[in-house]
């Protein structure tokens, strides 16, 4: 597959850091990348600013990420990214395609799509992953094969199927008034509380303390296969001091502010639940809640209510008061954590799908 007449890509220029002078293709390929999610969404709330972002793409043991930029007439009008992970054992790539509305029809995404699965063949992986937002829309849906929850068959979804692929699992985000939702916090932090005997709240923002760095590793490595993937292939990471420093520096060289509200285990001194909440430079933009879990030899006690009202809790009150909404994302079959979400008020904002392919 080629790209139509005058449509080309490239390596996307990674500078060191934003001051630096090559910075300028990063911030537009940003720009371009927050005005396609813009269009998907409706909304800034998956917006990043390139200083956010560089982080992200400086190079790491964990994985090697390759990106191109795609353009027309010189002009960027969408991103390609091959993401592999170097766990060992490892057969996934995980990757994306990001191209502004007005070149679709054009054969672009397929020409990109081409160059998505040789990357992935001559890095030896066989299975890839990739998600994508799915307004809703009427018509014909697709079902998870999870038995929970459907989209419908829109430009995406089509795209996909055309490829070879299968929808594995449904994705809720969700987002929750934090103004409106004070009062329900501060009930159901209490019972929490009531119900959690013996464990105790500790918190901290990153960069992540020495004392706590090695229960943080070791709920960081269960997030990859303690929680519901259906038929999708996570590998089982290895987390340990330099990983979590790694991913804390990520946090503060991109400016952002990361919150964890941890469950401590008062007899054995173990961290064995914990959720993360994060916000940008601008304290009155919108929040994101990330990981949360809970140990599997620890659930029953409500600590999965506890640390996200714990967290909400501090998260209004000291660090982003004028944040006016919290965004998170929970696998569709994830009952328990979206009874605890559904409880504190999150209400459901979109569904994404989640995709799969075996390569022969």
């Amino acid at each position: 597959m080629t790209f139509p007449d005058g449509v080309t890509t490239r390596p996307l220029t990674i500078p060191r850091t934003m001051d630096a002078a090559d910075a300028g293709e990063f911030a537009e390929s940003t720009r371009v990348r927050n005005e396609i999610y813009r269009e998907i969404t409706g909304s800034d709330h998956d917006a990043l600013s390139p200083d956010e972002l560089l982080p992200h793409y400086q190079p790491s043991p964990e994985e090697i990420r390759h990106s191109w930029i795609v353009l027309d007439d010189d002009r960027i009008i969408g991103r390609i990214g091959v993401d592999v992970p170097f766990e060992e054992g490892s057969r996934s790539a995980f990757w994306l395609i990001e191209l502004l509305s007005a070149h679709h029809g054009r054969g672009i995404g397929s020409a990109a799509y081409a160059l998505v699965e040789q990357t992935a063949r001559d890095q030896g992986r066989t299975v890839l992953q990739s998600w994508a937002q799915h307004p809703d829309a009427p018509g014909r849906r697709l079902s998870a094969p999870t038995g929970f929850g459907s989209i419908p068959e829109d430009h995406a979804a089509r795209f996909y199927l055309r490829h070879g692929y299968t929808l594995e699992q449904i994705e809720r985000e969700s987002a929750l008034d934090l103004q409106a939702s004070v009062d329900d916090v501060a009930r159901l932090l209490h019972e929490a509380e009531a119900a959690a005997t013996g464990y105790r709240v500790v918190q901290w923002t990153a960069p992540t303390p020495p004392e706590r760095v090695d229960g943080y590793a070791w709920m960081k490595s269960r997030m990859s296969t303690d929680t519901p993937a259906g038929a999708l292939e996570f590998d089982e990471e290895v987390w340990d001091a330099a990983r979590v420093a790694r991913h804390d520096r990520k946090t503060l060289d991109g400016g952002r502010t990361m919150l964890v509200t941890a469950a401590q285990h008062i007899a054995s001194g173990d961290l064995v639940a914990f959720n993360e909440l994060t916000i940008g430079s601008d304290r009155t933009a919108v929040s994101h809640q990330e990981d949360t879990l809970v140990l599997a030899e620890h659930r029953g006690h409500r600590l999965g209510l506890l640390v996200k009202c714990a967290g909400l809790r501090t998260w209004r009150a000291e660090v982003a008061p004028l944040s006016p909404r919290m965004i998170t994302y929970n696998a569709e079959e994830n009952r328990p954590m979206l009874d605890i979400n559904e409880a504190i008020g999150f209400a459901p904002l979109a569904y994404n799908g989640a995709w799969k392919k075996v390569l022969s």
